[in-house]
């Protein structure tokens, strides 16, 4: 697991009216839940990690279901719609909160690009101790949202993402993911990113192109 950094943040390119341009982009907020919201993440990412790992007899696969029901039970009666929940809007947390997200936090940001640190886990796992090729594009994905919010660019979607495999992606070891803005032409942001170890060898490496939405679009 990834040790949390404290990040270098420039958010002066951010404007307080980038929402006045945002298509039909809910307006998201900072969530700032109490700390057993962060244990209870890592804990699921660790269920997570057992649950395509774990080889168990009947039995304890019987018990841990069992447990899983009364954890649905327990939580059930919580749904929230996602302006509500905290998942994905904790900022302070790897992945900023949200299992979906890979557990990898940002080191610095700001109008020249971001960079994040962090771990692929055996969840991630594609084969023979390699990360999943479906995961780097989430990765990359998440980082382009990054960059044009510390760009101070209005809300967008991703239009285009293309990443290029140069290496296997190894499980359980200190990366390093980074990205700029290449240039901008009207509502197009143009984006790139690289994927590499603690050697600097690179690993992947992405391009991406994110449009501001129209009032219209959600």
């Amino acid at each position: 697991m990834s040790e949390r950094v404290e990040p270098v943040i420039d958010r002066s390119a951010m404007g307080a009216d980038r929402y006045e341009h945002h298509g039909g982009f809910p307006k998201v907020a900072e969530a700032q839940p109490g700390p057993n919201f962060g244990g209870f993440v890592e804990a699921m990412r660790t269920l997570q990690d057992l649950a395509v790992s774990a080889d168990c007899n009947e039995e304890v696969y019987g018990e841990a279901w069992g447990k899983a029901r009364e954890l649905i039970e327990l939580l059930e009666p919580y749904r929230a719609p996602e302006s509500q929940s905290p998942a994905g809007r904790v900022t302070a947390l790897p992945g900023r909160g949200s299992l979906l997200m890979p557990p990898w936090n940002v080191v610095e940001a700001g109008p020249g690009g971001v960079r994040m640190r962090g771990e692929f886990r055996r969840y991630h796992l594609g084969g023979n101790s390699a990360v999943h090729g479906g995961v780097l594009p989430l990765l990359f994905d998440d980082l382009f949202g990054s960059l044009v919010h510390y760009a101070g660019r209005p809300i967008s979607r991703t239009a285009y993402l293309h990443v290029n495999y140069r290496k296997v992606t190894p499980l359980e070891t200190p990366l390093l993911v980074e990205g700029t803005v290449d240039r901008i032409e009207g509502r197009k942001t143009f984006v790139t990113a690289r994927l590499t170890d603690e050697s600097e060898t690179l690993l992947a490496d992405c391009e991406g192109l994110m449009v501001q939405l129209l009032p219209w679009q959600p």
